[in-house]
């Protein structure tokens, strides 16, 4: 018997289409998207400044608990300078002290951040996982769908001026070959506002919502995509190919000779 055919590419529950929605600054406009996304049962990161909050058009420190229960807060700095101007000095005040605003209002542990302005250098970027951040989003889409290569430089796949389109082309994409296709889109709320345009959010939500009549996608935050790309790269398998162990705290899921299989956290299977 030939060895066995496995692939990284399924999702949770054997789904090989996620998406990720991804906002910065916490602008006051947070709330109706937020209601937005909630009734479409989609869920986004949203990238905060602590420094900001209650100053003329952002939210005020004390809803962010209850905003954004059931999805992500991630840092965004405190003040949203430009990061590779910015002495490294300075930059651990920015983040750290951003991450721990954060985490009080949370009471989550905050794990990533999108960059403000979208502008960052190598030096900017060596220095995030010292400052416990393990992902960072940039503001330069690649039009695609594939998986991160660099969480620490992660693209999005479009601004969500661009989601209709984008939209309509992942849920019709069949590729070839399989593989776990990622939908990303980050943006601001004051956009939709500033543009007039909140019908482009609730349109592509009644599209990509998780109703009954949806197309199956796992509807995920960064930190959860990151941590699943995480959990994926440490499975352990036997000298053959025909064990696997799964040392972390996740449900994973992976393809053998093109069917599901799915790994328990703790769990070693016998493929």
């Amino acid at each position: 018997m030939g060895a066995k055919r496995i692939k990284f590419d399924l999702f949770p529950e054997g789904l090989r289409k996620a998406v990720v929605f991804s906002f910065d600054d916490g602008r006051v406009h947070d709330r109706r998207l937020v209601d937005i996304m909630n009734d479409c049962g989609l869920r986004g990161t949203f990238h905060l400044n602590s420094g900001v909050f209650g100053k003329e058009g952002y939210i005020e420190k004390s809803e962010v608990a209850e905003l954004f229960k059931g999805h992500e807060v991630s840092a965004h700095s405190v003040t949203h300078p430009f990061l590779q101007q910015t002495p490294n000095e300075l930059i651990i005040k920015e983040m750290i002290e951003d991450r721990a605003a954060l985490e009080e209002l949370t009471g989550q542990v905050v794990r990533g951040m999108s960059y403000p302005f979208g502008t960052y250098d190598d030096r900017v970027v060596a220095m995030l996982p010292g400052l416990g951040i393990e992902y960072a989003r940039t503001v330069n889409s690649h039009g695609g769908f594939h998986m991160p290569e660099d969480l620490l430089r992660w693209h999005p796949t479009c601004h969500h001026k661009e989601m209709a389109e984008k939209t309509e082309a992942f849920l019709s994409s069949t590729p070839y070959f399989s593989y776990m296709e990622l939908l990303f889109i980050w943006g601001h709320s004051y956009e939709f506002q500033d543009d007039d345009n909140w019908e482009l959010m609730e349109e592509t939500g009644k599209r990509l919502g998780s109703r009954k009549d949806a197309p199956p996608v796992w509807h995920a935050t960064m930190s959860e995509i990151a941590a699943y790309r995480k959990g994926l790269a440490e499975l352990r398998f036997g000298a053959n190919g025909s064990l696997v162990h799964n040392p972390s705290a996740l449900e994973l899921w992976i393809s053998v000779d093109g069917e599901a299989v799915k790994i328990g956290s703790g769990q070693t299977l016998k493929l």
